[in-house]
């Protein structure tokens, strides 16, 4: 993926942006809730007037509430939606009208297995990550054919992260998926030859049981 990179975030939500980032030549962050069709809408016109039109989006966006379906408020229920899938639809409509006018282009989804199996504590999460799921699939049969990749990349495991650290202090590496080996997974996605497109790629660590 050449040219630059920018990163969309809630939390930094109240800022225009933020400065980029000295590791990454040219990259920046900006605030966004994409669940707000607006304010998506109004950020992408900025990304464009910035840096120009995406080549590829990597939508890792994820809210993850958990609870069964005696303990989830209908509040938690819509706001996992809104995040896992009107995010994605959101996201992708800004995108995709400049991807069929070049006929190339990469939408990367980041899903999880809670999309293919609801465990009593993923009452939200689940039918959330369905959705995302279900909506890869229609959006891959849509604009395959037009020369853009839909790819869906189902994460198997707990990502490490310095919260993840913090709750499982006794897990061993081996235990934790790596951001950056899903980030060369994600790379290798958006860079496949149309010949020979992957739709749906896990990804796990060796230990995990499957």
């Amino acid at each position: 993926m050449d040219g630059p990179v920018c990163c969309l975030g809630e939390e930094v939500l109240r800022l225009s942006y933020r400065e980029p980032d000295p590791g990454l030549d040219g990259a920046k962050a900006y605030a966004c809730d994409v669940t707000r069709e607006v304010e998506v809408a109004s950020t992408f016109k900025r990304v464009r007037e910035d840096l120009g039109e995406a080549q590829v989006l990597v939508y890792n966006a994820g809210a993850g509430t958990w609870g069964d379906i005696e303990s989830i408020t209908p509040a938690a229920f819509e706001s996992t939606w809104r995040v896992n899938a009107l995010g994605t639809l959101l996201a992708a409509q800004q995108l995709i009208p400049a991807m069929k006018r070049s006929a190339k282009g990469s939408i990367i989804l980041i899903g999880a297995t809670a999309s293919r199996r609801g465990i009593a504590r993923t009452a939200a999460f689940a039918p959330a990550k369905a959705a995302q799921r279900s909506l890869a699939e229609s959006m891959a049969r849509n604009l395959w054919p037009v020369g853009i990749h839909v790819a869906l990349v189902i994460i198997d495991g707990v990502v490490d992260l310095e919260r993840t650290r913090k709750a499982m202090p006794d897990k061993p590496d081996s235990f934790f998926v790596k951001p950056d080996d899903v980030a060369t997974t994600v790379y290798w996605l958006s860079q496949q030859p149309p010949s020979a497109w992957a739709f749906e790629v896990e990804a796990r660590p060796f230990a995990e049981t499957w």
